[in-house]
């Protein structure tokens, strides 16, 4: 055989896309692990035409799970972002969207039992440490997909996934505010450094010169506002303790201006170097924790600030997504407790991608 034979589903969890792999049929160390990657993807031609994925960051996504060892948890997620044509492979981030995915996705794998109509299934997301719970739609012993369930960014309809994030704060550095401030100044822009789910980088949009309003394509096309964002975001990458962040894409960059169709804010999110196409799962949580922490560039874009639970509506290209954060308020400090959110998954193929056998054996 001149090509090796790699065991996969393809399933769209959110508004993303991609395989799901047992973990255990990939390499071990990481550095052959990105080289599987990205020939499975395709990435280094900007429609990934020799590989599954589509040609957008939100389709070159890979998922791979195990039975895990922790007893908190039934299944370990780990996340890899793949780049388009760059020939790049991120561990660092985890992706909610996907994660929509990873219960159906790990009762089709065997890894987990179904149990009556819903199926509580609890995720550690491996690069982070993040814990999930999701309750996935069940029947007959099996996954379910079918339902009424609609998000904005996917056409028709799916059963729903309900994911309820625990200990959300300090994802990544261990502090909502990494640097220590609330707001700061870099390059004359006032911004957020804040991690909840995702660290971010997060501005208003009117103070770079736009309403916050655009479409995606437009603000990809603005070259001159996507190096300000991107120069912002490598100064505050620093600052924020996660070293050269160049060719990495945490953190994330955000958007937030005042919301235009009764939602609580409008938002755009940064992939981080293409505008998102809707609204990242874990960039939704830290955006909607920026507008209800005092002091922040959101401070003051959520009027009345909601009490908890606080249904945070955040408006993006494609329609809204709704985050439900619970919290504390402790003197002038914001306690998180958790974000809950319900996305749609669907099963779309399965059995096994290819790649040449120069690049790994499968041994």
């Amino acid at each position: 055989m001149t090509q090796t034979a790699i065991p996969f589903l393809l399933l769209r969890g959110g508004t993303s896309r991609g395989p799901f792999i047992l973990r255990h049929h990939l390499p071990e160390d990481l550095q052959s692990l990105a080289e599987v990657l990205l020939a499975v993807v395709g990435s280094g031609h900007p429609s990934n035409v020799d590989g599954v994925g589509g040609g957008a960051a939100v389709t070159t996504k890979v998922a791979m799970l195990s039975r895990s060892n922790d007893p908190d948890a039934d299944v370990d997620y780990f996340f890899a972002q793949v780049s388009v044509a760059d020939r790049l492979v991120d561990f660092k981030p985890t992706c909610g969207n996907m994660l929509a995915g990873v219960g159906p996705a790990a009762i089709e794998l065997g890894l987990v039992e179904p149990a009556g109509e819903a199926t509580e299934i609890r995720i550690h997301a491996v690069n982070t440490g993040a814990r999930v719970t999701a309750l996935v739609s069940t029947r007959e012993g099996a996954a379910d997909y079918e339902g009424d369930t609609v998000i904005d960014g996917v056409p028709g309809s799916a059963a729903p996934v309900s994911l309820m994030f625990h200990n959300v704060a300090g994802s990544v550095s261990g502090q909502v505010f990494p640097t220590g401030q609330r707001a700061e100044v870099i390059n004359d822009v006032p911004v957020t450094c804040i991690d909840v789910a995702m660290p971010m980088v997060i501005a208003r949009a009117g103070d770079l010169g736009v309403t916050g309003s655009e479409t995606p394509d437009e603000l990809d096309a603005n070259a001159s506002f996507m190096a300000r964002i991107e120069t912002i975001r490598i100064i505050a990458g620093q600052r924020m303790g996660l070293g050269d962040v160049t060719d990495s894409v945490v953190p994330k960059f955000g958007l937030l201006a005042p919301p235009r169709h009764g939602g609580t804010a409008g938002a755009r999110y940064f992939m981080p170097w293409n505008c998102h196409p809707t609204l990242a799962v874990t960039g939704s949580q830290c955006l909607a924790a920026c507008l209800l922490e005092e002091g922040t560039v959101g401070d003051g874009l959520a009027a009345p600030r909601p009490a908890s639970p606080a249904r945070i509506r955040l408006e993006h290209p494609a329609g809204s997504i709704e985050v439900v954060m619970t919290f504390e308020r402790a003197e002038e400090a914001l306690v998180l407790r958790s974000a809950g959110l319900v996305r749609t998954a669907r099963k779309i193929a399965a059995g096994h991608v290819f790649i040449p056998r120069s690049i790994w054996t499968g041994t």
